[in-house]
């Protein structure tokens, strides 16, 4: 009879809260419309009380963030002119103190309880929300799936090549939260059609546990973007590309495009990998040697295992720069694209910029 009780009584504790919060979202929380101006041009009319970025994607804004809004990737930042109050402790970590003076946010963090006057990038008002259909999903390393994702017929998708995408992974068993996660494309902007992914799996992660685990060719995923600065830039500067991983994956579709345009550029792919086995995408990449006229890739392995008898080059892409990329002015004359881990890009800088490479001609995406 008392455990009835018991049950009873934090039963009907549990329903009066929950009502008195209901009743405080109605009252209290109730900021009613507010206006949102958005770099001096765009006015939205939102309901207040909701984050900055769930109020911009409700108006089909979609501003970066790969933790679901939860605050905890720093993605989702936003220049704030007026309006938003002070920055929150949850902000701190991700806003330095000269973003704080120029008024930058975490979207997902600041709640819209007044008018407000926002800047973002011009290029978020072309990002859209898709739903993609998975034509098929293969290994192509025991770590790496290639994905091929392709829209409705009456659907396409513009972006640039070197830009990415997020990919959502939804609620399933061991994971009860959406999550996004961002991932380069890999195929050439003139596939209007579809996106090509290479997503590597990280041990306990939420997106990649889904997509090797559980997706399945058939299978209707959400996609959103295009979004990123790290692109192609059209010049007639030699190419200096450099990646490890899935890292590759934009500098595959720079190169595509470059063939689907007859660039005639100069260019050289480093590629380091650890093993043999960690190779992947090389029949395309010879495929790309053959039609792209000036393209040359050179391979490193860090650990080659004595089983695969391999007869490249050993160690990582930073010794190849040493090795061949001669001291010399004229690397004015080139720029650089380089994708992979921070560790790496923050090793490969230094080492170009050495070489003669202006900074300002190297591009990079850190993930």
């Amino acid at each position: 009879m008392a455990i009835v009780i018991t049950v009873a009584t934090i039963s009907g504790i549990t329903g009066l809260l929950a009502l008195l919060l209901s009743v405080a979202n109605r009252t209290i929380a109730d900021y009613g419309e507010k206006e949102i101006l958005i770099n001096g041009e765009k006015t939205l009319t939102v309901d207040g009380g909701d984050t900055l970025l769930s109020a911009l994607v409700e108006q089909k804004i979609f501003i970066p963030s790969a933790c679901g809004g939860k605050g905890s990737c720093g993605y989702c930042k936003v220049t704030v002119l007026e309006g938003g109050g002070e920055i929150l402790p949850t902000e701190l970590g991700y806003v330095s103190p000269e973003e704080r003076k120029a008024g930058v946010r975490l979207s997902c963090q600041l709640k819209v309880r007044e008018n407000l006057k926002i800047q973002i990038p011009e290029e978020l008002f072309s990002v859209r929300q898709y739903e993609y259909e998975v034509a098929y999903i293969k290994d192509v390393t025991p770590t790496i799936k290639h994905l091929r994702l392709e829209l409705p017929a009456s659907e396409e998708i513009d972006f640039k090549p070197g830009q990415y995408v997020q990919l959502l992974a939804p609620k399933y068993k061991g994971n009860d939260s959406e999550v996004y996660r961002a991932y380069s494309i890999a195929s050439s902007p003139s596939d209007t059609k579809a996106v090509e992914l290479f997503i590597g799996y990280v041990e306990r992660g939420i997106a990649t546990t889904f997509v090797h685990h559980y997706l399945k060719p058939g299978a209707k995923v959400t996609v959103v973007g295009p979004y990123g600065d790290f692109y192609y830039h059209e010049s007639d500067k030699e190419m200096i590309l450099v990646a490890i991983g899935t890292g590759m994956s934009p500098i595959l579709s720079i190169l595509k495009y470059m063939r689907a345009i007859g660039s005639t550029r100069k260019a050289t792919f480093y590629f380091g990998a650890r093993t043999c086995e960690d190779l992947f995408e090389m029949e395309t990449l010879a495929e790309l040697e053959r039609d792209l006229p000036n393209f040359k890739l050179v391979t490193c392995l860090s650990r080659p295992e004595e089983s695969c008898h391999w007869e490249g080059n050993v160690g990582r892409v930073t010794n190849m720069l040493e090795k061949y990329l001669m001291d010399d002015v004229t690397h004015l004359d080139k720029e650089a694209y380089l994708c992979g881990s921070p560790v790496m890009i923050d090793s490969v800088i230094p080492i170009l910029t050495k070489k003669g490479v202006p900074e300002a001609q190297i591009y990079y995406d850190k993930f």
